[in-house]
């Protein structure tokens, strides 16, 4: 149903808002699918695997630039834009992949623009030329803003004696200059042609959805309008980085085609008012509000919390991150109008908690122009309102939103730390605490009425069957024991003898143990002797015992399949924790990252480098040997043996044993017993 609903979203969308910066009465929310260095989250293939989870709750999906950068990169020092499309986060098949995945479900996906600036193939000032369309696209010297990098540009082709070769644009840069690359005249019509064919080769050929503009303060706003008025996106957000909303909207303008405004822009002044609630402890501070508070702007308001500039990355990279209360300030911008962008950060790390504000967000209708309004301000607390197409939310966030009670009217539907959000009692509905998905170890879920009558029972089932005034009950507040496996839950309200306002979920309940994963490396290509392993990631406790790099010393071999194999064993200590590493022969000689593992791996160390000389790794789990095959029936009645994965048989039994019987005493290694591999941690 809710699928259904994104895609109708995009239709009408498209039909009614082309080219005109953002659709009005937008309803959808946005996912920011990336965070720095969020290579191994952020890779296609693992995007795609979410679609089905993602769908249900995004109807855009903002993605990094995805082209070659000519090696490792989050994309903002691009170099291609017709061609090379292996990125940092995976092939041009697995990215084609994913958008006509996202596509399918209802979901668009917003291309990452970065056409400030460009980085030249082999020297400071030259660019590839790309064929597209039978046409065959480049840029020269001669579009590089005059006076670029304060000069520097001028001085290198000097410094060369290149100047009979090239020679830089006679325009000055239209806004700030950029000393990472190249900064772009944008006055120059080849500029303007190459960009207006890279801005329909991302619509046309990939597929993507619309543009998020990066770095819109380095050229003038009559740009963004020029390009968008050419190549028509349904949804274009620029990145101008400015606090003031004065500012912002004067920006906002600057794009207008004929007196239409042609993108929405992210909302900093409302970010800012966010950090600075949450940081100080003065919730007063939210009624600084952004675009999204202004009637005439919030159409074009794309609020956020945090971004892949602002997030803490480390001790030498704090930036500017909301330190605390971060499901408080998304629970304010889930309840507002503008478009929310959530950070997969956050998503990540509150999953359930964001997963029903979006429901609530999307039950009561509230769209990027839905009128709102403060109804308590303090230092402690604030606390608004939104009206949606279908009612209205009531948020209440800060140091005391847990002691918040409305008046009559309003129903507490879902609770966090430092937030609360309320319905409206003509809802007559049930709210579960559990959105759908995947848990762990038995939880509960707590049911809460949302209605105004005293004689409400709240009924429900675990099995999918529609719930009757015979099915088990419960009291407001609630809550009801999750049982292992497959489980729909279905509850409603019973009011006279009828149930009405049943909310569906379906959870997938597993058990969970803390456990060892043993990862396997062979060096036989390279020929290393020994080997270090520098490690990070997952819940944080994976950093190597030698903080210095390269890491873990590890010289011991084990022998598998006729093969010298570097073994490191790690603790997986939650449903989602995961290692990271990289592989050193020494300091100065490494692999290519390896990320994500969760389970016994294998892996292979290739003779071949990326483009950062960087030895290639290939995961050779498949290839292992897993199992005998053509097991007769009459197995168990069978003396037992434990064989090695070489083949070497280490003891026998004159009769059947089990698994454990048969290995006890035996070391960490892998055996056949019984016809099947077991590892033994």
């Amino acid at each position: 149903m809710r699928r259904l609903l994104l895609s109708a979203i995009c239709l009408s969308a498209a039909t009614a808002a082309m080219a005109q910066g953002w659709p009005s009465a937008h309803k959808g929310v946005m996912l920011q699918a990336f965070y720095w260095d969020s290579y191994d989250a952020t890779a296609w293939s693992k995007l795609e695997s979410q679609a089905d989870e993602l769908s249900d709750y995004f109807n855009l999906v903002w993605i990094p630039q995805s082209a070659s950068c000519g090696g490792k990169s989050m994309g903002y020092d691009d170099l291609y834009w017709f061609s090379h499309y292996d990125s940092s986060f995976g092939t041009e098949e697995q990215l084609r992949s994913m958008i006509g995945t996202f596509k399918s479900k209802g979901i668009g996906t917003i291309a990452d623009v970065v056409i400030n600036h460009r980085k030249g193939e082999t020297n400071w000032v030259d660019f590839p030329a790309e064929t597209y369309n039978g046409t065959t696209y480049q840029l020269f010297s001669t579009d590089i803003c005059k006076g670029d990098d304060g000069g520097n540009t001028q001085k290198w082709i000097n410094d060369n004696g290149l100047q009979g070769k090239y020679a830089l644009s006679d325009n000055y840069d239209t806004g700030d200059d950029f000393n990472g690359a190249r900064d772009l005249d944008h006055n120059s019509p080849n500029v303007q042609a190459n960009v207006k064919a890279y801005l329909r080769f991302l619509l046309d050929e990939l597929g993507y959805t619309g543009f998020r503009y990066d770095m819109t303060k380095g050229y003038a706003g009559k740009f963004t309008g020029l390009y968008n008025a050419d190549a028509a996106p349904v949804y274009s957000v620029g990145e101008y980085w400015d606090g003031n909303k004065a500012s912002l909207q004067a920006w906002l303008n600057s794009t207008k085609v004929d007196d239409n405004i042609m993108t929405a822009a992210f909302d900093f002044p409302i970010r800012y008012s966010c950090r600075d609630a949450a940081n100080n402890g003065d919730w007063s501070k939210l009624d600084n509000g952004g675009l999204a508070t202004v009637s005439t702007y919030r159409r074009y308001a794309v609020t956020f919390c945090e971004n892949h500039d602002t997030q803490y990355r480390s001790a030498s990279e704090q930036n500017d991150p909301i330190r605390k209360d971060t499901l408080a300030v998304n629970a304010y911008l889930l309840a507002m109008p503008g478009t929310p962008c959530v950070f997969l950060r956050h998503w990540m790390d509150y999953k359930p908690e964001l997963k029903n504000m979006i429901m609530l967000r999307n039950l009561t209708g509230i769209s990027n122009t839905s009128k709102w309004g403060c109804v308590e301000n303090s230092k402690d607390r604030y606390v608004l309102t939104s009206t949606g197409d279908n009612g209205k939310l009531m948020a209440a966030v800060g140091k005391t939103a847990g002691d918040y009670e409305p008046d009559a009217g309003w129903a507490l539907a879902h609770e966090g730390y430092h937030y609360r959000y309320f319905l409206e009692t003509t809802q007559e509905t049930v709210w579960p605490s559990l959105p759908s998905g995947e848990y762990y170890n038995a939880p509960a879920v707590v049911l809460r009425a949302i209605t105004g009558s005293d004689g409400a029972k709240i009924v429900y089932t675990l099995d999918g069957s529609e719930p009757t005034a015979s099915s088990p009950s419960v009291a407001n507040g609630a809550s009801v024991a999750l049982p292992s496996g497959t489980v729909t839950l279905k509850a409603g309200l019973l009011t006279g003898g009828t149930v009405k306002g049943i909310q569906t979920r379906r959870y997938d309940i597993k058990a969970f143990e803390a456990h060892d994963i043993d990862v396997y490396v062979n060096a036989d290509k390279v020929g290393w002797s020994e080997m270090y392993f520098w490690t990070w990631g997952g819940d944080g406790s994976h950093a190597p015992q030698n903080g210095t790099w390269p890491g873990d010393k590890v010289s011991t071999t084990l022998r598998m399949n006729d093969r010298e194999w570097f073994v490191r064993t790690f603790t997986i200590n939650a449903p989602d924790d995961y290692v990271n590493m990289v592989l050193a022969k020494n300091a100065l000689v490494q692999t290519m990252d390896v990320t994500g593992v969760n389970a016994d791996t294998w892996l292979e160390i290739q003779g071949d480098k990326d483009a950062q000389g960087h030895y290639l790794v290939k995961d050779v789990t498949s290839e292992q040997p897993s199992a005998i095959v053509n097991v007769h029936d009459d197995t168990a009645a069978k003396p037992t043996s434990v064989i090695t994965i070489d083949g070497r048989c280490l003891r026998t039994f004159t009769h059947h044993v089990g698994e454990s019987e048969a290995l006890r005493g035996l070391g960490k290694g892998v055996y056949i017993v019984n016809g099947r591999k077991v590892v033994r941690h």
